[in-house]
C-alpha cells in the first residue's frame, strides 16, 4: 500500500459534478493498494495517517495528529502512486494490485478506517474524480507499506 498524504485547510472529491467526500482542516491521501494487501496493511498505514504528527500545538512545532485535534481524512484511491517512471517518459502501471483486487482492498481499507475513527470521507474506486484542496503548508508526505521510502 502507497499514500501520499497532504496537509489541507479543506479538500473535496466530485464525481458528476457532485461532492462525494469532503473535509474540512486534515488529511488528504491519495491511496494506491498492492497485491496482497491485508488487514495488517491497513492497519499500519491507518495508524500511521492518524497519529502522524503533522499539526501545529500550541508553541507551533509539528507535534500533532488529526486525532489529537479532531480533524478529518479523505481517502482518495489513485493507481497512479505505483507508476514508475524510471525508463522513458511514459510511467509504467504494472506495478500495484490489478483493479478488480484494487477494488476490493481499497474498499477494505476505508471501511476499516471508518470503524476506527470517525471524520472519514473517501473518493470512489475507478470513478473520474475531480479532486480539490488546498494543501496546507504545503506538506507533502510519502508512505509506503512495504517501507521502501
Amino acid at each position: 500500500m502507497r499514500v501520499v498524504l497532504q496537509r489541507v485547510a479543506y479538500a473535496s472529491v466530485k464525481v458528476d459534478g457532485e461532492i462525494v467526500g469532503s473535509i474540512d482542516k486534515g488529511i488528504a491521501a491519495l491511496v494506491g493498494m498492492n497485491t496482497g494487501d491485508n488487514e495488517k496493511t491497513f492497519e499500519w498505514m491507518f495508524n500511521k495517517l492518524k497519529n502522524i504528527r503533522i499539526f501545529e500545538d500550541d508553541e507551533g512545532k509539528m507535534n500533532l495528529s488529526i486525532a489529537d485535534k479532531g480533524y478529518g481524512l479523505l481517502l482518495i484511491p489513485n493507481f497512479t502512486v505505483y507508476a514508475d517512471a524510471r525508463k522513458g517518459n511514459r510511467p509504467s502501471f504494472a506495478m500495484g494490485a490489478k483493479p478488480d483486487e484494487a477494488r476490493e482492498s481499497f474498499n477494505a481499507f476505508v471501511e476499516y478506517a471508518k470503524k476506527n475513527y470517525d471524520k472519514v470521507e473517501c473518493g470512489i474506486f475507478q470513478a473520474d474524480m475531480k479532486v480539490e484542496l488546498l494543501n496546507d503548508g504545503p506538506i507533502t508526505i510519502l508512505l509506503d507499506s512495504d517501507k521502501l521510502f
